[in-house]
């Protein structure tokens, strides 16, 4: 085959998974009743001036599956994280015990359940129009090659619609399990 087309098919395969890397850090993010570190990975505390992720001032631990423990670095900083988990609109309502910021993680209710899951169905579609962009791309360079057969162009293009399609495939798998995790009570 084609040194270039091949190098084609090989970025279009790293933008394809790169959506597909995009997805999973967003699914992080929607939390499906369990309690996890990465609930707050979006919380930023004022740190003397700036604005610094909170897992880079404190110690996040889910001790169960209701519970998330943030223990700051430094004392001085309880009432600033508890503030900007506050402001954050993820719906907590952190309690400072005096050593740590304890955030009761409310179990969801049908309607949050279903918003949630609309939600992973949003991302899971930008995820598919990343990849179909990807698609549009690879298929764009493949046809402005002047020194490849018309063959050897319809056969990288069939090979690029494989690639789509294999990658579509991942992203409804993971929206399935997404949407089933997110769904149990």
């Amino acid at each position: 085959m084609n040194e270039e087309i091949e190098f084609i098919l090989d970025s279009a395969k790293e933008s394809m998974n790169a959506a597909i890397t995009h997805l999973e850090k967003a699914f992080l993010k929607i939390r499906a009743g369990k309690a996890s570190p990465a609930m707050l990975s979006s919380v930023k505390v004022d740190y003397y001036g700036s604005q610094t992720p909170l897992s880079q001032v404190a110690n996040i631990n889910t001790p169960d599956a209701r519970t998330i423990t943030v223990q700051p670095w430094e004392k001085n900083m309880l009432g600033e994280i508890e503030k900007a988990i506050m402001n954050s609109n993820l719906g907590f309502n952190p309690m400072n015990n005096g050593d740590n910021v304890i955030i009761n993680v409310p179990p969801l209710t049908e309607e949050r359940r279903k918003d949630l899951a609309k939600q992973a169905k949003g991302e899971a579609e930008d995820a598919k129009v990343s990849v179909r962009s990807a698609r549009q791309d690879a298929n764009k360079e493949i046809k402005s090659l002047d020194d490849a057969s018309d063959d050897l162009k319809k056969n990288a293009e069939a090979d690029v619609q494989e690639l789509t399609n294999a990658f579509t495939k991942k992203i409804d798998d993971f929206l399935v399990v997404k949407e089933a995790e997110i769904m149990k009570v």
